[in-house]
């Protein structure tokens, strides 16, 4: 073949240009030939086919970022169709659109968790060589590795390791992917007794093929990548602890341990993450919640149950008087629905086939098995159900704050915000398909308000779909997906809503939308979402009698605003550190009498106080007048108020606002005044 005869090939860059190059060209040459500024910094490329991709929505992956990372994101088998990653140095055989990704990227901060989790394990091997490796994916913070060792390692191994890291770092390995037909990686493995990539390879390769390995120095790994260019790549990173893991999750097994670390592009950011996780912690509702007396979570009672206690009930009764009082002045109708229903009611609305594995095992009763609800849907319609329904009546809004019970492993829970029992702010509207998109309009303008409320700015939404090709997880037929996951995409397109798209994450029975609030340290917090729902009606054979008189199905919206109660909490204990804004407060204010001859004027305030609709508590103990307003602080109290002769003959109080501290006196008519006004708009300012 003469140079003329050459393949060429079609490469679309970000802007629209294409570039028509040699087959086999990798993205780091055509970097290069951009600007070579352009190749040194990038990290990785990204690759699909050449087609037209629309504006509104952003197609993710969902399995490589998760903590929950599974050995299934690490060695699956790569689609060539779709877009994916690749190291800068694959050869690009046909057209593609390529984007080369920098530090800037957030793609590339798990490329290099990846590449700094092989950096570990080349660690560890040269350390400890009898170590046998499992895997080790990138996480949402960081990443880890699983190794078999019988003997465990102890914090001075951890720090060797950190040590020995820096000088893999230094050596500049260049990453390297190489491929070895799958019998010879088999062997090889066999021999050197590593029975997880043994595992690995079985599993996800197929007899005959070929498979990915990836080299830096001596070090080789089964591994889809990709990877940096270079060890030296890998500037700043940390390893930090070591959990026990099952190998396969069973307990059967050998257990390995799992080391955890983290990585990042610069010392500053890695700085600034531990700077983050120091106020994480601060903020921990668990820490908080114990220490402002407002819940507790019981051993004796069992794990992921909630105890309400009284200053955490306040808070409770005033965010759901709040959403009961909303859901009336926007059309909904409050419903009660029994805590257990008997299991047949689960069969027919599916959730026993598709939800099973987070439902409690059936009661025996005398009648028949029955069953703790995991949602309220089932109920609401058999509500709707229970009497004839006309096209006038639609749509009927349902909404219960209603108790619902959920399996969750007992490793999994976590404080108030993942539980085995909570309150869901359910509800659930049947509507013509007319109405569907101006129900989902109203659903979001409802989630919007709430987080305004409760004093969240700014939020994030995800679109999800379902995966046609996934036959067992979903119900429906593809006409009605499509007309479903349309009127999402038109509610959010006509709204001017900036989405993700997330396939293969809806709900067994429809698409929906996901609305993830952030928080005070930048954190998504998944609570509030919308629903679209065509299959319930059809299982539940729900009617109205339309304007032609004939009978049609309703569809059904199924929303849920705080999530659940405790979560909700949970998040706005974290949101506000436990200094809860004045109108959420449990305690508004507390009083500090100087000395024992004041405390009659201050039961005077708190009457007056407390007639006026605040929240009071009076320190009438024997204590100096420092330490009192010491431990009030300690509550996060908004408004500490002094008082001693000179209040006393004024009718006044001495004011000490959180966060700000002492403001002087004013006069108790004008205090009152001000912490109702605050309260009235529900500011979060003092």
């Amino acid at each position: 073949m003469t140079s003329s005869d050459a393949k060429t090939i079609q490469v679309q860059l970000p802007d629209g240009s294409r570039r028509t190059v040699a087959a086999g060209t990798t993205p780091f040459e055509i970097a290069n030939s951009i600007s070579p500024r352009l190749a040194a910094a990038a990290v990785v490329a990204q690759v699909s086919p050449i087609q037209p991709r629309p504006m509104h929505a952003t197609t993710v992956a969902t399995n490589v970022a998760s903590d929950h990372a599974t050995e299934e994101s690490m060695y699956k088998a790569e689609d060539a169709a779709s877009e994916r990653l690749v190291d800068l140095t694959t050869p690009l055989e046909e057209d593609v659109a390529l984007r080369l990704l920098t530090e800037k990227d957030a793609e590339s901060l798990k490329v290099v968790r990846h590449s700094a989790a092989h950096v570990m394990a080349t660690a560890v091997l040269e350390l400890f060589p009898e170590t046998k490796l499992g895997h080790g994916p990138a996480t949402d913070s960081g990443f880890f590795y699983d190794f078999y060792r019988p003997t465990p390692f102890t914090p001075e191994d951890l720090k060797k390791i950190e040590a020995k890291m820096g000088e893999v770092v230094a050596r500049d390995e260049k990453f390297i992917r190489e491929w070895q037909p799958r019998e010879e990686g088999l062997a090889r493995f066999k021999v050197e007794n590593d029975f997880m990539k043994m595992h690995f390879i079985e599993r996800f390769t197929r007899p005959g093929e070929k498979i990915s390995l990836y080299r830096n120095g001596a070090f080789v790994d089964f591994c889809r990548g990709p990877h940096l260019p270079s060890t030296s790549r890998v500037k700043a990173f940390k390893v930090l602890n070591l959990a026990g893991a099952y190998w396969l999750g069973d307990e059967k097994n050998p257990q390995l341990q799992r080391m955890y670390g983290t990585a990042f592009f610069s010392k500053k950011e890695m700085d600034e993450h531990f700077a983050r996780l120091e106020e994480a912690a601060r903020r921990d509702h668990r820490v908080l919640g114990k220490q402002l007396d407002l819940f507790s979570i019981q051993e004796i009672a069992g794990p992921g149950l909630i105890f309400w206690h009284p200053k955490g009930g306040i808070v409770r009764n005033i965010m759901e008087n709040w959403m009961r009082e909303e859901c009336i002045r926007r059309g909904y109708d409050m419903v009660f629905t029994p805590h257990v229903m008997r299991h047949e009611l689960w069969k027919i609305s599916g959730h026993a086939g598709f939800y099973a594995q987070n439902m409690y095992t059936p009661m025996e009763l005398d009648d028949a098995d029955y069953q703790l609800k995991p949602m309220n849907c089932p109920g609401h319609i058999l509500i709707y159900k229970n009497t004839p329904k006309s096209y006038r009546d639609l749509p009927v809004r349902l909404a219960e704050l209603g108790n619902v019970y959920r399996y969750e492993r007992s490793g999994t829970m976590h404080g108030l915000l993942r539980v085995r029992g909570f309150t869901q702010d359910d509800a659930h509207i049947f509507c013509t398909t007319a109405q569907v998109e101006g129900e989902i309009a109203a659903c979001i303008d409802f989630a919007e308000a709430v987080l305004k409320t409760f004093g969240f700015a700014e939020f994030k939404v995800e679109l999800s779909t379902w995966d046609p090709k996934d036959k067992t997880s979903y119900v429906g037929s593809a006409e009605n997906w499509a007309m479903a996951i349309g009127s999402l995409e038109n509610v959010l397109q006509r709204r001017q809503i900036p989405y993700k798209t997330i396939s293969g994450e809806a709900a067994f029975y429809g698409p929906k939308i996901d609305i993830k609030l952030v928080d005070a340290l930048g954190r998504l917090w998944q609570l509030s979402t919308v629903q679209f729902d065509f299959n319930l009606p059809a299982r539940f054979d729900l009617e109205y009698v339309g304007e032609d008189g004939e009978r049609h199905q309703p569809v059904m919206v199924h929303r849920a605003l705080f999530g659940s109660v405790e979560r909700f909490f949970g998040v706005l204990i974290e949101h506000y550190a436990g200094a809860f804004p004045l109108w959420l407060a449990p305690v508004q204010v507390g009083l500090v009498p100087i000395s024992e001859k004041h405390i009659d004027y201050a039961k005077k305030i708190q009457q007056q106080l407390q007639l006026a609709g605040l929240r009071v508590e009076l320190d009438d103990r024997n204590e100096k007048m420092n330490a009192k307003i010491r431990d009030l602080t300690m509550q996060k109290i908004p408004y500490l108020l002094v008082m001693g002769d000179k209040e006393a003959t004024a009718n006044a109080v001495s004011v000490r606002t959180r966060g700000k501290g002492d403001e002087g006196s004013m006069p108790l008519e004008e205090f009152i005044a001000k912490a109702n006004e605050l309260i009235g708009e529900k500011s979060t300012e003092l």
